[in-house]
């Protein structure tokens, strides 16, 4: 006769297993069910090239940046359903055949920076960031993040620390220039300030650790997204100092403040970034307006099983080895007309899977949030 102990533990098991499945079929009648708030609108732009020498000292004064465009004002992470940011932020860009170019602006009432050694932990402090994911794999990106006193923390992830990346802070870009310009003064609590600016250039040559480096052509898009961190202060025996809580004397929680709203507070989700497209075309006459990769809307439905996966890993310490598990269908389609069949591969340890077009193109998506793209011979 089976003992109590182990008929209680098999009547959770039951319940939990009945929990998932119930779940699953109110996700069916809406795909994306709880998932909804992963899939923010994405953020989207064109920059332009120019034949201008920008000389890198934190102030636009190139012909070339006037003719640049500004980008949407900074959001909060998680999303437009949470208060707009006490103080704006906005970036313009622009590349040549070597280097992007970033011109960050941050107004800010009190500027303050006392991280001064290459590679701390920048966003300890007010920061400016940049994540750029060239290959757009959701693996293999850069992040650059920069103080007002111009400190630079830069470094490389060959995955996102969710699965099980580790950052190569050693990791340093040759040739990255930045330069600050402050409306104000530096770490005076005595007066207000107005804002501070970054001017940023990194040459695409630094941008080749685990991937090949090169000069993006016409046309290309890489993922990409921009942050601000922002502290609460006090100011203390002549110096700011980050507020803490009353009671427990932690530091209190810090706003994000980004291009692309990830719907939570994680930036290290590279398929939630915004979207850049590199044009040819002079940024003083451009001529470009951005186009959304055909295939972009259903290539979601690929990190809809990676997030529904990692749920039920969690639940059950396994895979789930269907679709039909995850209450995912065999054949999707978007608002354009495109379609695509699901498939997936799966053990309970592994699984990779695949969204396969009706002209032949295969994407994938394994356990690890690794996507790939190749093309697939049709057959007649």
């Amino acid at each position: 006769m089976q003992n109590e102990p182990g008929i209680i533990m098999k009547n959770f098991l039951l319940t939990v297993v009945l929990f998932f499945v119930v779940t699953a079929c109110l996700d069916a009648q809406n795909l994306w069910g709880k998932y909804d708030y992963l899939f923010q609108p994405e953020q989207h732009c064109v920059v332009y090239q120019t034949n201008e020498k920008i000389i890198i000292d934190g102030v636009p004064d190139e012909s070339a940046w006037d003719h640049a465009a500004w980008s949407a004002d900074f959001m909060d992470i998680e999303g437009g359903n949470k208060p707009v940011p006490e103080f704006r932020t906005r970036i313009k860009m622009l590349w040549n055949d070597s280097s992007l170019f970033i011109f960050a602006e941050l107004e800010e009432p009190h500027i303050w920076a006392y991280l001064k050694e290459h590679d701390q932990i920048i966003y300890h402090e007010n920061d400016f960031e940049i994540f750029l994911d060239p290959n757009n794999n959701a693996h293999d990106y850069f992040e650059f993040e920069l103080n007002a006193a111009n400190t630079l923390f830069d470094l490389f992830l060959t995955k996102p620390y969710r699965d099980g990346g580790i950052p190569l802070i050693t990791w340093n870009a040759p040739g990255f220039t930045s330069a600050v310009s402050i409306s104000g003064t530096l770490n005076n609590p005595a007066d207000t300030d107005q804002k501070w600016t970054a001017e940023i250039a990194i040459p695409f040559e630094s941008l080749k650790t685990g991937i090949k480096s090169q000069v993006p052509v016409d046309g290309q898009i890489w993922k990409v997204n921009f942050s601000r961190v922002q502290w609460k202060t006090d100011i203390s025996e002549g110096k700011y100092q980050k507020k803490k809580d009353k009671n427990t004397r932690l530091f209190l929680s810090e706003n994000n403040w980004v291009w692309n709203p990830t719907g939570e507070i994680n930036l290290h989700v590279p398929e939630r970034w915004g979207m850049l497209q590199f044009s040819k075309s002079d940024v003083k006459n451009p001529n470009d307006t951005f186009e959304m990769p055909q295939y972009e809307e259903l290539k979601k439905q690929l990190w809809l099983v990676y997030y529904k996966q990692q749920d039920f890993m969690l639940a059950f310490d396994n895979y789930a080895t269907s679709l039909a598990l995850l209450s995912m269908p065999e054949s999707v389609s978007d608002a354009s007309g495109n379609t695509a069949k699901l498939e997936m591969l799966a053990t309970e340890l592994q699984f990779t899977a695949l969204l396969k077009t009706a002209d032949g193109k295969v994407f994938a998506i394994n356990e690890e949030g690794f996507l790939s793209e190749k093309i697939k011979t049709v057959q007649p």
